[in-house]
Formats: structure tokens, sequence, C-alpha cells
């Protein structure tokens, strides 16, 4: 079955930090190396919160109690090849959580304090999406164009940055 273009996102806060993912762990990963939150993509005819439980529980163990829908990224990745990977990314922060942390497939979770995340490779856009979520931006709608792994072009609630 074909991969949906939607896809979820969470940062789980807990002491002014950040559960995060280092994606170390999958072969063929977008995400190589790069430190991330948890999520992925939709299945069959789940909503972005069915999606978002989901995820979590499976990547973290973790059950979600109170989660709060930040923002919807759109990430357009040109390939060299002249390919195009388009995904619709729900943006979630959740502070409240039941449940044990387990081991994740797909990379090393781990606490990040929030003031440590800019030191960490991550994607240039993400940079983006926690500044905003630091300033506590009600909802917003982010675009990211990134040719291979450079942000090329960066669009805030329809207007550029």
């Amino acid at each position: 079955m074909k991969k949906s273009p939607f896809t979820t996102l969470c940062y789980i806060e807990k002491e002014d930090a950040y559960l995060m993912m280092h994606r170390i762990k999958k072969v063929q990963d977008i995400n190589k190396d790069k430190w991330v939150g948890v999520g992925g993509h939709f299945e069959g005819s789940e909503s972005p919160e069915e999606c978002l439980l989901r995820e979590v529980k499976e990547e973290t163990g973790l059950t979600l109690t109170r989660f709060r829908f930040r923002g919807l990224i759109t990430f357009v990745l040109h390939e060299e090849t002249g390919q195009e990977l388009v995904e619709y990314m729900c943006l979630y922060t959740a502070d409240g959580f039941e449940g044990t942390i387990k081991d994740c497939e797909e990379g090393i979770l781990e606490w990040i304090k929030k003031e440590e995340v800019d030191k960490l490779p991550i994607w240039e856009g993400d940079r983006i999406f926690f500044r905003l979520l630091k300033e506590e931006t009600p909802f917003f709608s982010l675009k990211l164009e990134y040719l291979g792994s450079s942000l090329i072009r960066a669009v805030l609630n329809g207007r550029e940055l």
C-alpha cells in the first residue's frame, strides 16, 4: 500500500525538555542521523488525532492524556533526480502522558532540554517551528521546501520568511 502523504509529529514535553528521537536505526530513512519528534504516516481512515495517539504509543510506549494541535507543516523535498516528495505534517505538543518509555525500532529516545535542541542535527526548518512553539504562536501553517537537505524556501501563514 502507498504511504499516505499525511503525517503527525509530536514533541512530548516534561520539565522544560522534549522527548526526541535520534534517527539512527533505520537503513532507508529520510531523517537518518537527525533528531526529530515522534510520529508517522496516517493509516487507513485515521484522523490526525488517531494517528498521533497510535504512533506515540507504537514508538514510545506512552499513552497521551493531553495534547495540542499546534500547526500544519507542508514539507516539500526536491531531490537531485528531479523527483519531489510532499508531506503534510500535523504538528502537536503534548504535556500529559501515562506509561513507561520503551525502546524504539526507529531510533534512540531521549529527553532533550529545550535550550539544547538548537545544538542538535535537526532539519533547518524545524528551527523555525521550534521558535514558533517557544513563542506560543497560535495555530500556524508553515511550508518548508528543501533541495536535498538544504532549506531553500520557508513560508509562514502565506508569507515568505
